[in-house]
């Protein structure tokens, strides 16, 4: 029972109602207690209102009575009146206390003492009061029977006729001749009032019952019901079960709550599957980490450890660390272990030691201390990672840094290590000194843009940042000799950050040799072309032999010529002069040896230049040639005399396979024909030179461009004109490939990209 009782007194719910019923009936009994004041108040105001208007009556009703001193008429009104209910007794006092008239005839003539209740009222000072309020001359006192009586008092004024009357003479100095004095029962109005109190108490006990019975209903409906269900839940939650849902009907603050309940409970089993899954995978981690753990209690004792070391040491229990780890009998002279426990701060060694298996083994180790709740160090952790591999790879890397050191420095190229940003040398091989003539201490740490020409340094500076290749580029050595070299770049990995490897191979002899084959080339080429190129230059040497003759002719006739036949034919010698000079220029220009020197060109030009030499020959053959060419192409980047090397070699070899096809069938006219085009795009230009030849078999196709390749028959051809072709049009960053179907032709697709503007 006092448990029941405690635990009753323990309850948020009891605790409440109690509040409430408490709060509810103080407020309850004020409301009642007020409320029968104020009924009670006014009722006797009434009875009081009542008694004093049935006072001033009975004075009116005996006014005349008293006027004329008729004594049995004011007897005669006064019990008249007092037989109205509730009326106990009328008497008119004189002055000096006697009644002098009552409703009682045995009280007539009685004096009352002048202190006593009913006339102390007016007599409590001297002289005695003539004018007092209705409040002070009405009294509550009890009858003999126990029930409670109200009189009221009111004064008899001397009036002006009862002065000046014949018959009955009251000084003019009186004020008040005598008191009327009506005695009121409260016997029913107490009845009433009881019965009213009674009533308003019963009606407040029943407000306070019906309230506390539905604020219980409520509290136990929609408080303590889902509060023992939000218990139940935290309960629950204490007990692990996570997931389980509290339901409550209600969409109040009891209804958040439990929402909130039931996310609190989400969350923290999801918190506690985390925590849990951290757990086992801390644990998993400490008994599956691939290094060795061990704890250590003061005494260096081995307290806990993880598989890997059970394994790689095979620890007793109760063994100490130096016992497992070196099968020593005591401390190590140096232990990372004892310096954390003097300090309290990791520490880190590397030891050596022996497997259970015999091997030698290597290891790193690292401390941390273990504290308990007072701070104080009560074990410590030693981790250790086996880097006996390690060990082993180091030694293999010193003997292969060796080993690439000295393929390094015994590359036959020169090779360099720039800074990615400064291009500044910072290492190099031996191969330097013997192509460049510079011994590596002269030239690391200084500028690699210093082996360029000055004015193409800058050109160059972008150009290595931003390119893998760049092909024959001109360096100077220590003598300032000119070197032509093909430079190969690529990022690289360089203790200290990014660098720059850059390889470069000397291409000085191969490119003097590809030249003495170009011009080599060119001079096959012009031998091909004599036949034409005499016939180019027959023509005018016969207009200049035929204008001589006529000149003799006139001279040895001693005629004279006519100034405007003189004019004419001068004036034709000359312009065949020019056009035999043109001629010769043209050949001795493309006869010449000259470095690759690319610039902007118009391709449409150089075609028209390659044909001024073959185009009578080809005339003569009967070759036509169709242009197509795109109206003020963009310039491109090329050297415009081994370009007209290319579209002349072109043009040779579509002049021979026409020749080849045609020779054994007759032809029509236009079916020899070579066609010339010219298209361009937003990035490239394209040239095709095709004819009307017999075609390329496929299995031909493929090694046309090989150097000394020829489709020709024996003695026709060297085989090097497509493949110098090939190399110049790949100098001028293009591309070139053959198309060609049986019977109808070749066509040379050449692509050239577009100058742009820096």
């Amino acid at each position: 029972m006092v448990k029941f009782f405690k635990k009753i007194q323990r309850s948020l719910i009891f605790k409440l109602l109690i509040l409430v019923g408490l709060s509810l009936f103080l407020s309850v009994s004020v409301w009642a207690y007020f409320n029968i004041k104020y009924q009670k108040k006014k009722l006797m105001d009434g009875i009081v209102s009542s008694a004093d208007t049935l006072t001033t009556t009975i004075k009116l009703g005996a006014y005349y009575a008293m006027m004329n001193n008729l004594r049995d008429d004011i007897s005669r009104i006064i019990k008249k009146v007092a037989t109205a209910k509730n009326l106990e007794n009328i008497r008119i006092y004189n002055k000096e206390g006697q009644i002098k008239f009552s409703n009682f005839q045995s009280e007539v003539d009685q004096v009352t003492n002048i202190k006593s209740e009913a006339c102390f009222v007016c007599h409590r000072s001297d002289p005695p009061q003539s004018q007092l309020k209705l409040a002070e001359r009405t009294r509550i006192f009890y009858s003999p029977q126990g029930y409670r009586l109200l009189g009221i008092l009111s004064p008899i004024y001397n009036e002006p006729g009862c002065s000046s009357n014949s018959c009955h003479v009251h000084p003019e100095g009186k004020q008040v001749l005598g008191a009327l004095d009506v005695i009121v029962s409260l016997d029913e109005t107490d009845k009433e009032i009881f019965l009213f109190q009674k009533w308003l108490v019963g009606f407040a006990i029943s407000v306070y019952l019906l309230t506390s019975a539905a604020i219980l209903f409520f509290i136990l409906r929609f408080v303590k019901r889902p509060v023992n269900k939000m218990m139940n839940e935290t309960q629950l939650i204490a007990n692990g079960e996570y997931f389980s849902q509290l339901e409550v009907d209600q969409e109040d603050e009891m209804g958040q709550l439990s929402v909130a309940i039931n996310k609190m409970s989400k969350k923290i089993g999801e918190k506690q599957q985390e925590l849990n899954k951290q757990r086992n995978e801390y644990q998993t981690l400490f008994e599956r980490v691939p290094c060795t753990i061990t704890v250590q209690d003061r005494n260096y004792r081995l307290i806990r450890y993880n598989r890997e070391f059970s394994q790689k040491f095979n620890p007793q229990p109760g063994d100490y660390c130096y016992a497992a780890y070196k099968g020593r009998n005591q401390k190590c002279a140096i232990c990372p272990v004892e310096r954390t426990f003097e300090d309290g701060l990791s520490h880190f060694s590397e030891e050596k030691g022996l497997n259970k298996d015999g091997t030698p083994t290597h290891w790193i180790v690292n401390t941390a201390p273990i504290k308990n709740e007072k701070g104080e160090i009560v074990a410590a952790m030693e981790m250790s990672l086996d880097v006996t591999h390690v060990k082993l790879l180091e030694e293999e890397l010193e003997k292969s840094e060796k080993k690439y050191s000295a393929i390094f420095d015994n590359i036959p190229n020169p090779v360099f290590v720039l800074d990615m940003e400064t291009l500044d040398i910072l290492d190099c091989n031996d191969s330097v000194e013997a192509v460049y003539g510079y011994k590596k201490d002269e030239i690391i740490q200084t500028s690699f843009l210093q082996l360029f020409r000055e004015e193409e340094r800058n050109h160059y500076q972008n150009l290595i940042k931003t390119s893998s290749v760049i092909n024959q580029a001109r360096h100077f050595n220590g003598s300032g000799d000119l070197l032509f070299v093909n430079i190969r770049i690529s990022p690289s990995d360089y203790p200290g950050g990014k660098v720059l490897l850059v390889t470069t191979s000397d291409v000085t002899k191969r490119l003097e040799a590809e030249q003495q084959l170009i011009q080599a080339s060119k001079m096959a080429t012009l031998g091909e072309m004599a036949t034409g190129v005499a016939h180019e230059l027959n023509q005018p040497l016969s207009v200049i032999k035929t204008a001589s003759r006529f000149f003799i002719r006139k001279i040895d006739r001693k005629e004279k010529i006519e100034d405007e036949i003189l004019s004419t034919m001068a004036k034709e010698i000359d312009s065949y002069v020019d056009r035999a000079a043109k001629i010769i220029n043209h050949m001795r220009q493309f006869s010449r040896q000259s470095d690759l020197t690319l610039e902007k060109v118009r391709i449409n030009d150089v075609l028209e230049r390659a044909l001024e030499i073959l185009g009578q020959q080809l005339k003569v053959r009967g070759i036509e040639i169709v242009w197509d060419l795109a109206p003020d192409p963009p310039q491109i980047l090329a050297d415009p005399d081994r370009l007209e090397q290319v579209f002349i070699n072109l043009l040779i070899n579509a002049r021979d396979a026409i020749d080849e096809k045609w020779q054994s069938q007759p032809h029509q006219k236009g079916e020899k024909k070579i066609t010339l085009k010219t298209s361009s795009d937003d990035k490239k230009i394209t040239v095709e030179v095709g004819d009307s030849g017999p075609g390329i078999p496929d299995s031909m196709l493929e090694r046309i461009f090989e150097p000394f390749y020829t489709t020709k028959k024996v003695g026709q051809g060297t085989g090097l004109g497509l493949s110098i072709s090939y190399g110049i049009v790949k100098d001028c960053k293009g591309s070139i490939q053959a198309v060609s179907k049986k019977n109808e032709g070749v066509r040379f697709i050449i692509k050239f990209p577009i100058a742009r503007e820096k």
